[in-house]
């Protein structure tokens, strides 16, 4: 398949997730990041270790954990624990522990951004760490965790009364751990998770006031601010919510420019959005196709492959390197749109294209995972990542084409099941 290629032969056309031997591709690919992440992530002292390349514990004595890691392995093993991977209700109630018992912030309220054996490290409040807290609660409630529905109650309190900003709708980025020295600072990146986990918690609670935040945050980052700046997301805001086109900050997180990665990331985001609005919003839809288009047409490398981590707003490289995450988020997001968009195939031959670079390139068949960074010609390195920082986009990216496109992986997963006990 060329660079060029517009259509599929007909002898060739059949989505390749309907498709048996994908299928079982899918699942084993699924079952290798729990195989690989599984066992070695345990901290028997608490939360998980981060993982180097070969598997071991990246500072095995005294980790550090973060708020958004421990968050996402509870989210995942609910994810296996739905399909039937034994062990994974260990690991959710595990994280479920120790969000609840060490990152929430008995004193002050809300959750600190990280720890290790000795107490809080980054003892601040971060909007990005409390949509993950509410994503792992909202998870976790579906497994009937005992502790979901107090933190389901509490996050959603704490997001609430210190973060969100009604008049525009959307979340303040960061406070310290007393809630004073609210930063300036308002960014896209924890308003996108936080519409992640909002659609969440309204599957898991049926509460319409979670979905209803959901759409005022994709209004403000998408209508308001990405479709005028032809599809682009912009990341970086002040706190009048103007954009900051020269903001430095962390390149892991706040990087600066425009991400692709997340244009990827939003087009999935806005379809799933769209269907829990029981499609009333028809402009996600188009939104959606767009920022897909535009992230291909200037996220992706026309020499190498792989998507640039980021661009500058002429369109041109700033960090040239090639992450795994945006390749797993736009995996999830051309199955996702060609659940839909049937009319040509356009999404399905990108969704090809982008297995064909994840197969032969980021899965590290030899010791497991994904290798989460390489240089521009597709040498693996480690600029900005150490080792293989966490399982939840590669699994996602496996599993969301094997489940109808109804809402989340994890209501897909349900609703496929009862299908099955109905059926029986």
């Amino acid at each position: 398949m060329t660079d060029a290629q517009t259509t599929l032969s007909q002898t060739n056309s059949s989505p390749w997730p309907n498709r048996p031997f994908h299928r079982q591709y899918l699942m084993r690919q699924a079952n290798n990041l729990f195989d690989f992440f599984q066992a070695p992530s345990i901290n028997r002292k608490g939360g998980f270790f981060e993982l180097n390349d070969d598997g071991s514990a990246i500072d095995a004595a005294n980790s550090t954990r973060q708020i958004h890691g421990t968050a996402r392995m509870v989210h995942c093993f609910t994810i296996g624990s739905l399909i039937g991977r034994p062990g994974s209700d260990e690991i959710v109630d595990h994280g479920m522990r120790y969000l609840w018992e060490q990152h929430r912030d008995q004193r002050h309220g809300g959750y600190v951004w990280s720890l290790d054996d000795n107490g809080p490290k980054d003892a601040s409040k971060q909007a990005y760490g409390h949509a993950f807290v509410m994503l792992a609660a909202s998870s976790a409630k579906l497994l009937g965790h005992p502790l979901a529905d107090r933190m389901v109650a509490d996050v959603t309190e704490v997001i609430e009364r210190r973060f969100w900003d009604d008049k525009v709708g959307a979340v303040r980025e960061e406070f310290a751990n007393d809630w004073s020295g609210a930063t300036r600072y308002r960014g896209q990146n924890s308003n996108m998770h936080l519409t992640e986990a909002l659609m969440a918690a309204f599957e898991a609670t049926g509460d319409k006031a979670y979905l209803t935040k959901a759409e005022r945050i994709a209004e403000l980052i998408i209508a308001k601010h990405a479709v005028p700046l032809g599809h682009r997301v912009a990341e970086h805001f002040d706190e009048n919510w103007v954009l900051d086109k020269n903001y430095q900050g962390s390149e892991m997180f706040r990087p600066s420019g425009a991400t692709p990665g997340h244009w990827l990331e939003w087009s999935r985001l806005l379809y799933q959005l769209w269907v829990l609005g029981e499609k009333r919003l028809s402009w996600m839809t188009g939104a959606a196709r767009e920022l897909f288009r535009q992230s291909a047409e200037l996220g992706w490398d026309q020499t190498h492959g792989g998507f640039f981590y980021t661009l500058d707003w002429d369109n041109k490289p700033i960090m040239r390197e090639k992450l795994w995450w945006p390749v797993s988020e736009a995996i999830g997001a051309a199955a996702y749109i060609s659940a839909y968009d049937t009319t040509h195939d356009y999404f399905q031959i990108w969704y090809r294209k982008l297995w064909d670079y994840a197969e032969n390139h980021v899965i590290d068949h030899k010791r497991g995972g994904w290798l989460s960074e390489l240089k521009e010609d597709l040498t693996p390195t480690s600029r900005l990542f150490v080792g293989k920082p966490d399982i939840y986009h590669a699994l996602q990216a496996c599993l969301i084409p094997l489940y109808p496109a109804t809402g989340s992986l994890t209501k897909a997963i349900i609703e496929a099941d009862h299908t099955v006990k109905r059926g029986h």
